[in-house]
């Protein structure tokens, strides 16, 4: 055998162990990281069967924006991953918000809602679309009530649902009807499985993808039960943001120091969900990826780097609960249900 051959034979070898060791992953490394639960539950808002279907219906009902045309689904399309795939949502006359619309899915294990963390839970998060005048434009806490008592379905629905409450058509009861359903909007993945045990969940492809995703400082901030959703982080860290308009949470503290300052979003599902960051500026995930490597972290990530990352983001994709989700039978309108003005 000669010289030539030995050494390609030895090349080959050691391309193939340097390729079996990327795709092996530290268990140091999975420590940060959980499986997806079941459910998120609350101490203030127990969840039950009737709270959980009169949330539903909530969460497909029109009628309680000004137009009768708006609901939750219609920016946060269940059967969607839990987005409109718009860079910001259309709402009430076709007006538009200043922020992409984030999936609602898994959203309910987060630390605090919205981008600027103004919502500490979904309880609270699901009162502000209906009354923002660009979104669902309901006039005010009383008007969503009057057109829920108007229809005795709902109202039937709100007694079984707060069997000891007198009178529990109420704004609140709302809320926690449409945050009991939102804690049981779960995606679990490929990745729960690889995370409980299951190694042959991922590929070698996604393996690798993980490392690289980790090496590249990525899981600093993308890591956890959701990979983000738990911590603030600046919108351009070692460069500006191109978008400097909306400064994030320094908009609801005033404080210098939230300036660009934003909720981590989770990358659950990541590859359902453009377009990305809080402005929906970037569609591609690749694209994407690379903007992060770009403003987070300095670095112009090569074609390799982005393509392994992006394979083990895929991984993050769930199955969505299509039986749980499905469109539910509303009540019927009432003889004097009101349209608000």
């Amino acid at each position: 055998m000669s010289r030539m051959t030995i050494q390609s034979g030895l090349a080959a070898v050691a391309l193939f162990a340097g390729a079996a060791t990327a795709a092996e992953i530290d268990p140091v490394r999975l420590k940060r990281f959980a499986p997806l639960p079941p459910v998120v539950h609350s101490r203030t808002n127990p969840i039950t069967p009737a709270k959980t279907d009169l949330g539903r219906m909530l969460f497909y009902e029109t009628r309680i924006s000004k137009s009768h045309k708006i609901s939750c689904n219609t920016c946060h399309l269940l059967d969607n991953y839990g987005v409109d795939l718009e860079r910001v949502s259309g709402g009430h006359n076709g007006l538009k918000g200043t922020r992409n619309s984030p999936t609602v899915y898994n959203a309910a294990g987060h630390f605090v809602q919205f981008w600027d963390g103004r919502a500490p839970d979904v309880e609270e998060q699901s009162k502000a679309p209906v009354l923002n005048p660009v979104e669902m434009a309901m006039p005010d806490e009383p008007s969503v009530v009057a057109v829920l008592n108007s229809m005795p379905g709902y109202v039937a629905a709100f007694k079984k649902a707060f069997p000891t409450e007198a009178d529990p058509v109420t704004f609140g009861n709302f809320a926690e009807a449409v945050g009991a359903f939102e804690r049981q909007l779960m995606t679990p993945s490929r990745w729960d499985r690889f995370l409980k045990g299951d190694k042959a969940a991922l590929s070698d492809a996604e393996k690798s993808g993980f490392n690289t995703f980790y090496d590249s400082g990525c899981a600093t901030c993308h890591s956890g039960i959701y990979l983000g959703g738990q911590m603030y982080q600046k919108a351009g860290v070692v460069k500006p943001w191109p978008n400097q308009k909306d400064t994030g949470r320094h908009m609801v503290t005033k404080r210098a120091a939230d300036r660009m300052m934003f909720k981590v979003p989770s990358l659950r599902n990541v590859e359902k969900t453009p377009p990305y960051f809080h402005d929906g500026s970037v569609q591609g995930l690749e694209a994407a990826i690379r903007h992060m490597g770009e403003y987070e972290t300095g670095r112009m990530l090569p074609p390799a780097e982005t393509a392994s990352i992006a394979a083990f983001l895929r991984s993050l994709t769930g199955t969505i609960p299509s039986a749980f989700i499905r469109p539910p039978k509303l009540p019927a309108s009432g003889p004097k249900t009101p349209r608000p003005r």
